[in-house]
């Protein structure tokens, strides 16, 4: 398995299909994901496409996603 660091410059992630929320709004607030197969994804800010890249296992991004549904987060949006 190939490593991918955390902080990755996002552009040097090579044939990446980068998925955008359709909640995104035109001012470029939103996030965007990529599956990188081997169960990692990388996340980055669609403002900043060159800059860095966060890498997660899917086990992470599952309890994360699953801590939004639950409302775990909803005090950080308000």
């Amino acid at each position: 398995m190939t490593q991918i660091i955390n902080g990755v410059p996002a552009d040097s992630l090579r044939n990446v299909n980068w998925l955008k929320s359709r909640h995104s709004t035109a001012d470029g607030n939103c996030v965007e994901v990529a599956l990188l197969g081997e169960g990692v994804v990388a996340v980055r800010n669609s403002r900043d496409p060159r800059g860095p890249a966060l890498v997660y296992t899917q086990a992470e991004i599952a309890a994360f996603i699953a801590g939004v549904k639950d409302g775990e987060f909803d005090r950080i949006a308000s």
